[in-house]
């Protein structure tokens, strides 16, 4: 894993989204496809903003996936990971092939987890732009998370750390009104993807950045995991970097 330090959110965004655009550009040019994840949040803002306006980025040879979303919320809500990626990213590239959103409305969850496998597994992923929880967690894996599981969707239960950044970050009145579960791709399924572009702004994250830099890897410290991924680059600012080592 590759550590970046940039000046502020804004060119930490600039420089990820580059990043990432370049293994789109190159995924296209090998197979004519590409195939992305996205994640969501207040940490992706930058990253995704910077990303849909790069010039030279063919989306109509693209296909998406996202992280998570939790389980019974509905896509109305101001929280919803669905919304979040329809206002921030589809809407600025209407040309985009096809976005494969998690249902957390599905009567079903464990059906919908086995739909989103089938898909993903036909759809090898070039590159995926996460995030890392203040808890360290992965998409919605919180610690202890499973590092071994075959399946690439899973049904999770958030534990209240996981809970409380939600509502830290504005997208719930209560913490009552944070759910409990949610539909989450597993850790192993994105490992699978051939770059992993990880964008981690603000202060409130430096303990998790320090945890998965410097850290044992270990599932009490999921993102810690992504250190042994060989194209792997995260993307700091002055404020989440704060406690590594300069």
């Amino acid at each position: 894993m590759e550590v970046l330090t940039l000046t502020s959110p804004q060119e930490l965004g600039a420089i990820a989204a580059q990043y990432g655009a370049e293994a789109i550009k190159h995924a296209i040019e090998a197979k004519g496809t590409a195939n992305i994840i996205l994640a969501t949040g207040t940490s992706q803002f930058e990253t995704i903003k910077h990303l849909v306006s790069i010039p030279g980025i063919d989306w109509s040879k693209v296909t998406a996936f996202h992280l998570d979303e939790y389980l019974g919320l509905a896509e109305t809500h101001p929280a919803s990971f669905r919304k979040y990626l329809k206002e921030r990213f589809v809407a600025y590239v209407p040309t985009l092939k096809t976005f494969h959103f998690v249902n957390g409305e599905a009567q079903d969850p464990q059906e919908e987890c086995e739909r989103l496998g089938q898909l993903i597994q036909k759809h090898p992923i070039d590159v995926a732009f996460i995030g890392i929880g203040e808890n360290g967690h992965l998409a919605f894996n919180d610690p202890p998370a499973d590092f071994k599981t075959e399946r690439p969707f899973l049904v999770v239960t958030l534990d209240e750390a996981c809970r409380k950044q939600q509502l830290g970050e504005g997208w719930f009145a209560t913490l009552d009104d944070v759910p409990r579960q949610a539909i989450s791709m597993s850790i192993p399924q994105i490992l699978k993807s051939q770059r992993v572009c990880v964008s981690v702004p603000h202060e409130r994250k430096a303990q998790a950045v320090k945890c998965a830099v410097e850290g044992e890897v270990s599932n009490m410290c999921p993102a810690s995991i992504l250190r042994t991924h060989p194209e792997c680059k995260l993307f700091l600012d002055p404020e989440s970097a704060s406690l590594l080592p300069q």
